[in-house]
């Protein structure tokens, strides 16, 4: 009988493999999940604190090695527990820190503004005689976003990055369901509103 490729297994069985010994399964997870974790990390933290991303980042993963033997798929998808982990991190970096200025811009390597703008917002791809001015917009979201308090910004992160439902929003964050409701609703019209000329007619077109 063949064994299952790593690369096949869902995220808990890798999990309770590696916790059972198999790094080859720890391996599979963070190239999995490096990329995702990262973005959401640096987002959360904002240009203020960008330069502790990495950081926070590695913070991240060696708390979920710390607690591999931990882990129950019962309580929560693995995807879920380690951006839980991540979340709760950087809020406590954030707290700590009073979002000091640390560089002047965000490290953006490896992502395009613009697609996540077209992600996060639902807009269609533009054409391609447009990319320059959604690129722009792309760009503008990220900024808007780092004007959010702290806690619609989690809010949105959350909800956008690892899909979760208002909810699991209330369940991660110790919220009741109509305050996380209410957290993410602001947010996004905090973004919208800031977003206002690149999303409005008149502002879309070039």
């Amino acid at each position: 009988m063949l064994q299952r490729s790593h690369h096949d297994m869902p995220d808990e069985v890798l999990m309770q493999a590696y916790a059972q010994g198999d790094s080859a399964a720890f391996d599979q997870l963070y190239a999995r999940h490096e990329a995702a974790l990262l973005r959401f990390v640096r987002r959360l933290l904002g240009t203020r604190l960008a330069a502790q991303a990495d950081e926070v980042f590695q913070d991240t993963w060696m708390r979920i090695v710390a607690a591999r033997a931990s882990f129950d798929a019962d309580r929560a998808g693995w995807r879920t527990w380690a951006f839980t982990i991540a979340h709760n991190l950087a809020m406590d970096r954030l707290r700590t820190s009073g979002r000091e200025q640390s560089l002047e811009e965000a490290s953006t390597e490896g992502e395009d503004p613009m697609e996540w703008l077209q992600e996060a917002l639902d807009l269609a791809h533009p054409p391609a005689d447009d990319l320059a001015h959604w690129r722009a917009a792309g760009r503008q979201l990220l900024h808007c976003l780092d004007a959010l308090p702290d806690a619609q910004r989690a809010a949105f992160l959350l909800h956008h990055e690892d899909g979760a439902s208002v909810e699991d929003l209330a369940d991660r964050l110790g919220l009741g369901f109509e305050t996380a409701k209410s957290r993410l609703r602001y947010a996004l019209a905090k973004l919208r509103g800031c977003m206002q000329h690149y999303l409005t007619p008149s502002g879309a077109a070039r």
